[in-house]
C-alpha cells in the first residue's frame, strides 16, 4: 500500500531534524511548508517594519518587536512570521526555554512572497492560524503594490478592516500613538 504525502502529519519535533539550509520550514495543521530564503526586498521591508515597531516600542516602553521569530503554537503549528510585536505583559509568559514564542503576540506581520501558493498561504492559511490562536492584529504587506492590509480581531476572528496605500498612515489601537507613512515601509 502506498502512502501519499498528504497522509503524513509533521510536528515541531520533525522540524528539528531538518537541515539548516537557509530555507524556512513551517508546519501548519501538520502540513509541512518549505520556502526559499526571501528576496532581498522582502527582507528589507521586514527590517523597516521591525525597526519602526521597535523604535516606537523603545519610546513607549510598551513591548518589543522581533524579525523572523519562531512561533510555536502547538506540536502541529509552528511558523516563522516576518515580524511580530508583543507587549511586555504577554511576552513575560509566552517564551519557552529555547526562546520561541509559544502563544500569540498582539501583532503579526507577513510580507507577501511572489507566487500564488505563497500568497494563498499568507492570506488564507496563516490568517486562519493566527485568528484561531488569538492574534489581535495581522498586517499583510505587499511590497509590489506598496500596500498593507490590516486585519483586526472582531468577534473572535481576524477580519480585514483597512487596505492602506503609499500616502496613507498606518496606525493601530494596540499601538498607542504609533504612526508611519506606508511609503516609508517600502
Amino acid at each position: 500500500m502506498t502512502t501519499s504525502s498528504t497522509d503524513v502529519r509533521w510536528t515541531v519535533t520533525d522540524l528539528e531534524l531538518l537541515p539548516d539550509d537557509g530555507r524556512r520550514y513551517e508546519v501548519i495543521d501538520g502540513e509541512l511548508f518549505v520556502t526559499r530564503a526571501p528576496h532581498w526586498k522582502h527582507q528589507n521591508v521586514s527590517v523597516r517594519i521591525g525597526m519602526a515597531l521597535e523604535g516606537w516600542s523603545i519610546q513607549s516602553g510598551l513591548g518589543e518587536a522581533a524579525v523572523n521569530p519562531g512561533l510555536v503554537f502547538s506540536e502541529a503549528d509552528s511558523v516563522i512570521p516576518d515580524v511580530v510585536w508583543a507587549s511586555h505583559e504577554r511576552l513575560a509568559s509566552m517564551l519557552d526555554k529555547a526562546g520561541h514564542l509559544i502563544a500569540a503576540p498582539e501583532l503579526v506581520v507577513e510580507i507577501l512572497s511572489p507566487g500564488e501558493k505563497n500568497e494563498r498561504r499568507d492570506r488564507e492559511v496563516k490568517l486562519k492560524l493566527y485568528s484561531s490562536y488569538g492574534v489581535l492584529e495581522y498586517w499583510i504587506a505587499d511590497r509590489k503594490q506598496q500596500k498593507v492590509e490590516v486585519y483586526r480581531r472582531d468577534r473572535g476572528i481576524l477580519k480585514l478592516v483597512l487596505s492602506l496605500h503609499a500616502d496613507d498612515d498606518l496606525t493601530s489601537p494596540i499601538l498607542p500613538e504609533f504612526s508611519i507613512l506606508i511609503s516609508q515601509l517600502f
